[in-house]
């Protein structure tokens, strides 16, 4: 099992690991409702070092991502990060990934269940394309610093401009002798920064944070998958293997805006057709009358006929609601449509509501 350069980290801070996706990882230090609302008040620190991070370079760099990404990456200036899908010719999802822009080269940071999926798709797909990649997963980690805090307290603490640094835009550059790697970025629903630096620096850099923003009077505290979890939940993002899969595309998945359908890549052909048809089912949220939690893959029923599937579903910490997200029949994801979900024999009343279920407020 791999361990991320935090490993030692959260055994300090009292966390309960689990193995996720081949790593050792943290679910929670304090308890996830706790560590979810200091998030959404606060700052919270998140450990992501087990996501994929693969540096494509070399002239043919743009092109080949512009034919494996469903975003029109082509022309990027340096400094853009962009959300994309990269599918199979049918449309399945192989993987969502936010594709940077920097000087020498593109940086793909990938999920960490997906990684050698995506690798092995760059082997496949390479073909009349001049580039090369590297995997620095492993020689480096990647950290997440989330709330509504969070810009303030970073830009105070790092020798870092971040002023100037827009949602979705990256920088990269050196500090303290080690270089590193800067995203306005996030899994959360709040704003937030993602750095990623080399591997032997991450434990001293997240040690000196947790000192000065605690002299600051604005303590980051370390959150886990957990809250990580709720948290995006609530924001409506999806999480690959739930409302992600490689058993339907981007467009039926809730993501369309993903997809730019004015250039060719692998799998436009097909989303073309569901643009022009019409999806068999939708994403759509579900405000769930129970305090049962629907789980993938519980059934979805109106007047008896089976309509749709549950993707994920929780309790909202923020919403103090059991929510859903689900793949059902367009009709029913209408806003306000009742239906009912299965869970262990008993139908829970539920209505379709908009994503997301929550949205932090703008300064």
């Amino acid at each position: 099992m791999h361990k991320t350069p935090l490993n030692d980290f959260h055994r300090e801070q009292g966390a309960r690991l689990m193995e996720f996706a081949g790593w050792e990882m943290p679910v929670m230090y304090t308890g996830i409702k706790e560590e979810h609302a200091y998030t959404r008040e606060h700052c919270s620190l998140f450990d992501v070092s087990h996501m994929g991070r693969i540096e494509v370079l070399g002239e043919g760099a743009e092109a080949f991502l512009q034919r494996v990404c469903t975003r029109n990456v082509g022309g990027m200036k340096v400094g853009l990060s962009r959300y994309s899908h990269i599918c199979r010719e049918d449309g399945g999802i192989l993987d969502d990934v936010i594709v940077s822009r920097l000087e020498e080269h593109y940086l793909v940071v990938c999920n960490a269940s997906n990684r050698e999926k995506v690798l092995a798709w760059f082997d496949k797909q390479r073909e009349g394309y001049d580039f090369r990649y590297a995997d620095r997963t492993f020689e480096t980690g990647m950290v997440a610093i989330q709330g509504p805090e969070a810009l303030e307290t970073m830009g105070e603490l790092l020798p870092i401009p971040l002023d100037d640094l827009k949602r979705y835009h990256c920088m990269s550059g050196q500090a303290m002798g080690a270089s590193y790697f800067v995203a306005r970025s996030g899994y959360t629903g709040e704003d937030g920064v993602e750095i990623i630096m080399p591997a032997l620096y991450v434990a001293m850099a997240v040690s000196m944070l947790m000192t000065k923003s605690e002299e600051l009077g604005r303590p980051i505290k370390p959150a886990g998958l957990g809250a990580r979890d709720t948290l995006r939940f609530e924001a409506g993002m999806p999480l690959y293997g739930h409302e992600l899969t490689e058993q339907w595309d981007s467009i039926s998945g809730g993501q369309g805006w993903c997809v730019d359908l004015s250039k060719d890549f692998i799998g436009s052909a097909a989303m073309r057709t569901v643009r022009d048809e019409g999806s068999a089912r939708k994403m759509t949220g579900l405000e769930v009358d129970s305090k049962r939690i629907p789980r993938q893959d519980s059934p979805v029923f109106s007047d008896g006929r089976e309509v749709g599937v549950v993707t994920s579903g929780t309790h909202s910490p923020t919403l103090d609601k059991v929510i859903a997200m689900g793949l059902l029949e367009p009709v029913f994801c209408e806003p306000g449509t009742s239906v009912e979900i299965e869970v262990r024999g008993l139908k829970l009343p539920a209505k379709a509501v908009p994503l997301p279920f929550y949205k932090r407020e703008k300064k």
